[in-house]
């Protein structure tokens, strides 16, 4: 396998994507820990803040190492990552618009409990179009866990519940931290498959 083979911009997608993971999973670690309505608070940030920290960090030394990449591809190569990028602004934004839609209903209808289980909802569903666009396989299995965790949330457990004097908003720290194992543990796979490209590419250069 040649170095032009695996191009920059291959590796670079990867990191992009554990720097995606690090800042969204780090986003609903803090829902979680929302959820717990003080419970905890500044040791499980200090932890979110860490692992999301190590996450991307990693994605940027990624990016970093990849520029001793070459970054030139054939035209066809070039032309399916311009594609590829335009169909990721726009699942990208349809999901932003989605979530905006879901809070507009749940608050106007006074459901604002709902809100997170349906946000997760919307954001497992949007990696299945990922999946195939980038040809990352786990990305199906992060959808579905995704999904899988907002309707267990729905049908099995309480809105909230009272822990000593404590008052828990149970949906909120169940899917909020839930979500965000599942987004750093992807972050990790994507992170281990952008190191093997990364090494593959500097082992077919220097067989070259």
């Amino acid at each position: 396998m040649s170095q032009s083979t695996i191009p920059r911009a291959a590796v670079r997608g990867t990191a992009s994507g554990v720097i995606f993971m690090a800042f969204f999973g780090t986003l609903w670690a803090g829902i979680g820990i929302r959820g717990l309505q003080g419970w905890g608070f500044l040791w499980l940030l200090i932890l979110s803040l860490l692992i999301g920290a190590i996450l991307l960090i990693g994605g940027i030394v990624l990016i970093m190492n990849s520029n001793s990449l070459s970054n030139k591809m054939m035209q066809g190569d070039s032309q399916r990552w311009k594609r590829k990028n335009m169909w990721f602004g726009i699942i990208f934004g349809l999901e932003g618009v989605l979530i905006a839609i879901a809070a507009e209903i749940c608050v106007s209808t006074n459901h604002l409990d709902l809100f997170v289980p349906v946000m997760a909802l919307i954001v497992g569903a949007h990696f299945f179009p990922l999946a195939h666009l980038f040809q990352v396989k786990i990305y199906y299995i992060s959808g579905s866990l995704l999904c899988l965790i907002s309707a267990i949330t729905l049908v099995t457990l309480p809105i909230k519940i009272t822990w000593g004097n404590h008052q828990i908003m149970l949906w909120w720290t169940s899917v909020g931290f839930s979500s965000a194992l599942i987004l750093w543990g992807t972050g990790v796979a994507v992170w281990i498959t952008g190191h093997r490209l990364l090494n593959k590419a500097r082992n077919g250069s220097k067989e070259a």
